[in-house]
């Protein structure tokens, strides 16, 4: 039987029922939800937030609720038009997540007086909780991170089995109180923050603690909103922290805070010296006279570590100037450090304290634990191997020129710093100097592996052709020389400092000078406290054409011995004997001169050279009689010279001084007959005539 239409009139009236329900349902759930009592709802949300958060939430106080429509940028869709639940829940906590320990008294991560926020409605439906603005009334927040770097502000899902999800997209300040304790970096610090009015910052904020620690204190500005989202608007923040001596200043923006996504600042730095930022940077830097330096430091933390550059900085060290890069990458087992690193002048009086042979003043500065014992000479400040396990490091330095109080001519330093696995390089340590050059190698293992408590060292160098007249250019009586200077030197050696090391080092140092002039004065430009004081009681200021210089040490435990060592000088030769104590820096050296004539030495007996590095004390045996002038002292037989003949092919060739003075000295110093000296007494040599020994 066929369906009838039904009449339009029963149509319409369906029709005018469907819409009024479609009215009345929403309208009556509307008024029921606006005045329904929410706090019974408050084991539910509280439920469903901590499953999401993976923490647990609770609501002590009133919940209530109010509708509104989101704020919404640019053209509304229809889903813009729904309103959106507002809660306000007084009195909220949170806990800390599975794995976190509380800290005694404090079993909360968070508190607030007054908490709101609203719900995106359709997400629920998805079983995602999404919070587009969080705003927190009088926070007391507790951020904890343990020594294994587990913490309870990463929002991850906690629980894989929940099939709720929580999303935060910004957070609003308000006045409050953040405190925070780190077992990673050993540190423990309370911030206390309040909102002002400000066109650009929301909140200021003050902190003062310990980080790494050492005591800090500081103050900033930052955003009133905290957006949170990966792609979210960044950040404003400024800051100045203050550690000792040390401060650090920053201006930049911040995305994505929770996860440190992207850092983007303008980094000031300051300090007596850049190992000082230690406690603050966690950076392993050499010892250093005061610096500062200003560049962008831009920062992106991924899962596992993350990468922080230090592009285009310029600055001060002491005296010189430094500009470059440096990239620190968080890695395991250790963090790394690579840059370049580059000086237009370097001064160098700014090396010392990276030894230690900085001055009493300066190491007071910095802060250095020990001060040099009066009296002492070699630098007996230790080095701090323990920093050595937290980096790992790959570092190249240049400079175009190096200076000191009187003109040092180094044209050039280039050097290749690796630190790995406690072990440190210099490899190569470069100079241009005084038209030669400076060679070196240098390795330091301060792993514990080979040495207990200390340092095993090695230092390879060699010096070729440096031209004595651009070493001192002041010196005008030099203008005219045409000396050398080449030498070899190889150590091995334990310690924890210089002192230390070259107090117990063995191996061998050899130089040779050949031609040039000495005096007094050069010696002391030289810093040769010793060979000024032993050249004053030989010839007063006097300049001396200095035909050659050869030197051949062997070193044991410390201890420099004399294999040869001769200087021949327009006037007379000098055979010198004797040793040099690095540990104890004793010299007990004998210098026997061979005089050519009367116009330098009025006494001929031997020297004795003793005291210390510090104090030397030159004297004269009087036990022995003067000799006549021509006649010459009955000396041991002299070694030959083998181990220097790579230096004298390294000058001007055979026809040097040294050249000729070396082929000869192989046999005993044989003085002349009785009439030959006196027939020559009195007399002076010819223009140009060279008196090697026979």
């Amino acid at each position: 039987m066929p369906h009838l239409p039904l009449p339009k009139s029963r149509r319409a009236k369906i029709a005018l029922s469907s819409a009024g329900l479609l009215v009345v349902v929403p309208a009556v759930a509307l008024v029921v939800l606006m005045n329904a009592d929410w706090n019974r709802a408050k084991p539910w949300l509280s439920a469903r937030t901590s499953e999401a958060l993976g923490r647990p939430l609770v609501i002590d106080g009133d919940l209530s609720l109010t509708w509104r429509q989101p704020a919404v940028t640019g053209q509304r869709g229809w889903r813009d038009y729904l309103p959106w639940p507002h809660l306000q829940a007084q009195s909220v906590r949170m806990g800390n997540p599975a794995g976190i320990t509380a800290e005694p008294g404090h079993p909360d991560s968070a508190r607030v007086s007054q908490l709101a926020f609203s719900l995106n409605p359709l997400a629920l439906l998805n079983k995602k909780i999404v919070i587009p603005e969080l705003r927190f009334d009088s926070p007391a927040v507790r951020l904890l991170r343990g020594k294994d770097g587990n913490n309870n502000w990463t929002f991850e899902k906690q629980n894989p089995d929940s099939a709720w999800q929580f999303e935060l997209q910004s957070v609003v300040f308000s006045k409050g109180t953040v405190y925070l304790t780190d077992g990673v970096t050993n540190s423990s610090m309370k911030a206390e923050v309040d909102t002002i009015v400000d066109p650009r910052y929301g909140i200021a904020w003050t902190v003062a603690g310990t980080y790494r620690g050492a005591p800090v204190k500081g103050s900033g500005k930052a955003g009133g909103v905290l957006s949170l989202r990966q792609q979210g608007t960044p950040f404003p923040l400024q800051a100045e922290m203050h550690s000792g001596g040390t401060s650090l200043a920053i201006v930049g923006t911040l995305t994505r805070p929770t996860r440190l996504a992207a850092l983007d600042v303008l980094l000031k730095i300051a300090g007596p010296s850049m190992a000082q930022l230690y406690p603050l940077t966690g950076v392993l830097l050499p010892e250093t006279p005061p610096f500062s330096a200003q560049g962008r430091l831009t920062g992106v933390i991924k899962r596992g570590g993350g990468d922080w550059v230090y592009d285009k900085f310029s600055g001060k060290v002491g005296s010189s100037d430094v500009e470059g890069k440096m990239t620190y990458s968080e890695r395991k087992p250790r963090n790394f450090l690579t840059g370049n690193v580059h000086s237009r002048l370097l001064q160098f009086s700014d090396l010392g304290p990276l030894v230690g042979a900085d001055n009493r003043a300066s190491k007071a500065q910095r802060g250095a634990r020990h001060l040099q014992p009066a009296g002492r000479v070699l630098p007996v400040e230790t080095f701090r191997t323990e920093r050595w396990t937290s980096l790992d490091a790959d570092v190249r330095y240049t400079a175009d020129k190096i200076t000191r109080d009187a003109d040092l001519p180094i044209s050039q330093v280039d050097t290749h710093i690796v630190l790995k696995d406690s072990v440190l390089s210099l490899n190569p340590l470069n100079f241009n100097i005084a038209g030669g050059t400076l060679v070196s190698q240098i390795r330091m293992d301060g792993s514990g592996k080979t040495v207990t408590g200390g340092i095993a060292a090695e230092l390879k160098a060699s010096a070729r052709r440096m031209q004595i007249k651009q070493l001192f250019p002041k010196l005008a009586p030099l203008q005219a020389s045409v000396g050398q200077i080449n030498g070899d030197a190889a150590l091995t050696a334990t310690g924890n400092s210089v002192a230390s090391l070259l107090g117990n080092s063995n191996g061998e140092v050899k130089a040779l000078i050949n031609g040039g002039s000495v005096s007094k004065l050069l010696l002391e430009e030289m810093g040769l406290n010793i060979g000024s004081v032993v050249l004053a009681k030989l010839a007063g200021d006097k300049q001396v054409r200095l035909n050659c210089m050869a030197a051949d040490f062997g070193v044991t435990h410390g201890l420099m011995q004399t294999r040869q060592f001769i200087v021949d000088t327009q006037d007379a030769t000098l055979h010198v004997n004797g040793t040099v104590n690095l540990e104890n820096e004793q010299l007990d050296l004998t210098l026997k001169p061979d005089s050519k004539g009367v116009r330098i030495f009025s006494l001929r007996s031997p020297l004795y050279v003793k005291g210390t590095f510090s104090d030397p004390d030159v004297s004269v045996d009087k036990g022995v009689l003067a000799l006549r002038a021509g006649g010459a002292l009955a000396l041991a037989a002299v070694a030959p010279f083998a181990a220097l003949l790579p230096l004298v092919n390294a000058g001007p060739g055979e026809q040097s001084e040294c050249a000729a003075l070396l082929s000869q000295a192989g046999s005993k110093p044989v003085a002349p007959p009785p009439g030959q000296q006196r027939a020559r007494q009195g007399a002076r040599p010819k223009t140009g005539e060279r008196a090697i020994p026979r």
